[in-house]
Order: C-alpha cells, then structure tokens, then sequence
C-alpha cells in the first residue's frame, strides 16, 4: 500500500493527514469550512484515494492559514506515499465538465513543482470560503507534491461550479497519473529519477 501521513502544527494550524493512493474510498475531512470540506471529500472520491484530513485553524482570523497549510501538508503526504514513484504512469490530464462549467487539469509528477492557474473571474465567496484561496491551496498542494500542475477553466458561469470542477479534475488526474503502468517497473523518466 501506498500510504504517507504529515502532522503539522504552527501557531496558526494543527493539522493531521492521512493518504492511501491504493485506498477503498475512506474519507474523512474535517477543516472547520464546510466548502472546503466538499471540495476535499470530492477530490479523494474522485481520485479514489483514502483522505483523513482533520484540521484546527485560525478560523478566527480567516481560512487563509487552514487551506494553504492542508495544501502544504496533503502534498507532502502524497510526495511520501509515491515513494521513488517507480512504475506511476507520471503524468495525468482531465476534462471534467461541471454543468455550464469546463475545467481541465493537467499534470506531471516531476519534481519540478509548478503551478498554472487560470479560473477567469469568480465571486469573492462561496459559503464561508473565500475562493482566492483555491489558488493559495493549489499552489501549496503542488510545490509539497512536487507536481507541474496547470488548471483552466475553459469557460463557465457559476463559481462553486468552477471550484468543485477543479477539484474533481484534479482527482481524476492524479489518479491516472499515480496508477502504476503494468509495462514498466522503472522510473519513469530517462533521468532514472524523479
């Protein structure tokens, strides 16, 4: 099994992650904003990994703290869990149509984090997440992971819409991208390493 577990605590966040990438579906998200927790729940459902997140943030403050620092901790979760990522197909690419809604996520498990963000104009708000921070989470997740990750919203009206789109391409394409390619047992890289 592939498996990576981070505990982080600052003075802003204590958080606590868990990933199985060869999971059953086992999910529980707990990061004390509800939008936040759907997006999760659906990026894991489909990824079609085992999440266990549970966080204590600043809510007080604002999400900022909770959301950036689950990105930096669910990344290197993942990173751990993938190991020297012999035999992964490496990268990953989605379309996920979300009603009026078009979202394509594409990425490469290189170890050269990246990140690409395009959203067009999205309201300030949906519940009680502030939306800029689908971008802080993003770029967080990606830069731990050590992932080159491009996100466009190809075109598309509704805010949660366009999030949960993300989320759930982001899903798909980490899944195609960690499943293992029955042809080769390497690395999948002429480097020899990722």
């Amino acid at each position: 099994m592939r498996t990576g577990e981070i505990f982080r605590e600052t003075n802003e966040t204590k958080i606590d992650v868990k990933v199985n990438l060869d999971g059953i579906g086992r999910i529980s998200v707990n990061t004390g904003i509800g939008f936040f927790n759907h997006m999760l729940n659906l990026f894991a459902a489909h990824g079609r990994i085992d999440l266990i997140v549970d966080c204590k943030g600043d809510l007080e403050v604002d999400g900022h703290h909770s959301v950036e620092d689950i990105g930096i901790a669910l990344g290197q979760a993942i990173k751990n869990a993938l190991g020297d990522k012999r035999g992964i197909n490496r990268y990953g690419t989605f379309f996920l149509p979300m009603d009026e809604t078009l979202a394509l996520v594409s990425l490469d498990i290189s170890n050269r984090p990246f990140l690409v963000y395009d959203a067009g104009e999205i309201a300030p708000m949906v519940g009680n997440f502030d939306t800029e921070l689908t971008e802080e989470f993003l770029r967080a997740f990606a830069f731990n992971a050590g992932i080159t990750l491009h996100v466009k919203i190809l075109y598309g009206k509704n805010t949660h819409h366009k999030i949960e789109a993300i989320f759930k391409a982001l899903g798909h394409a980490l899944r195609i991208a960690v499943d293992c390619d029955e042809k080769n047992s390497g690395i999948p890289s002429t480097k020899g390493i990722l």
